[in-house]
């Protein structure tokens, strides 16, 4: 279970507070256990700073603590704060990554059986889309949706999502795309074929959560050759 530790302290020394974590950071490399530490400024009281570490379990922050230089680190610390920190332990229960979440609903939308989704509770109005496909970008969630039912068009297919990563404003997800060539795709008649091919693609969110800008990248060349669309080209 994800385990946080909220750390509160008066100081009117916050720069050298951080100077003092970037100490622990890099006498620790390679040891700590934490795995996201943030720093927050009250702004109603520019004296109260609230320090938030995230550690993947309660032992891991355990032996973290156990560190000779967050020992010290910590008898320095106190030293900047104009009264003894507060340690608030907190198991999390509830960890809502809200971005990931609308990335996992976006390939489960472009994959769905019937009729392709509206998606505008997914991507911007204007949404952006950068693909190798292309010659040009695709600029509109109209165009968008088009694009996607040729894909749809031209197979029956699934993505497997292997990893999602999320940070700030941009998500980037690695999947495997597993289809059956069903229709016309770019020209090459339906052939039956079981195809797959994997990628990467980047997500930007825009100020209302929903998807602004996307850049794909796939094994495009990988693709034909399964379609057999580079057999005259390999005689």
């Amino acid at each position: 279970m994800t385990f946080v530790q909220l750390i509160e302290c008066r100081t009117s020394r916050l720069d050298e507070m951080n100077r003092l974590m970037d100490d622990w950071v890099r006498q620790t490399k390679g040891r700590r256990t934490a795995t996201h530490a943030l720093v927050a400024k009250d702004r109603s009281d520019a004296a109260h700073v609230v320090e938030v570490v995230e550690f993947p379990s309660y032992e891991d922050a355990m032996r973290n603590s156990n560190l000779p230089e967050t020992d010290k680190i910590f008898r320095e610390m106190v030293a900047l704060c104009d009264e003894m920190p507060s340690f608030t332990d907190l198991d999390v229960v509830r960890d809502e990554r809200l971005s990931e979440d609308t990335v996992r609903r976006f390939f489960e939308a472009l994959a769905t059986a019937g009729e392709l989704p509206p998606l505008n509770d997914l991507l911007d109005e204007d949404i952006h889309s950068h693909d190798p496909v292309n010659p040009q970008d695709t600029l509109g969630l109209d165009n968008a949706r088009s694009e996607y039912r040729m894909w749809r068009g031209g197979f029956d297919f699934a993505f497997t999502l292997e990893d999602v990563l999320a940070q700030d404003d941009r998500a980037c997800a690695r999947w495997t795309w597993s289809a059956t060539h069903k229709g016309d795709f770019l020209g090459i008649p339906p052939t039956g074929r079981q195809v797959t091919m994997t990628g990467m693609t980047l997500f930007r969110f825009g100020h209302e959560g929903k998807i602004a800008e996307i850049w794909w990248q796939h094994d495009q060349l990988g693709l034909m050759q399964q379609l057999g669309a580079l057999d005259e080209l390999e005689q």
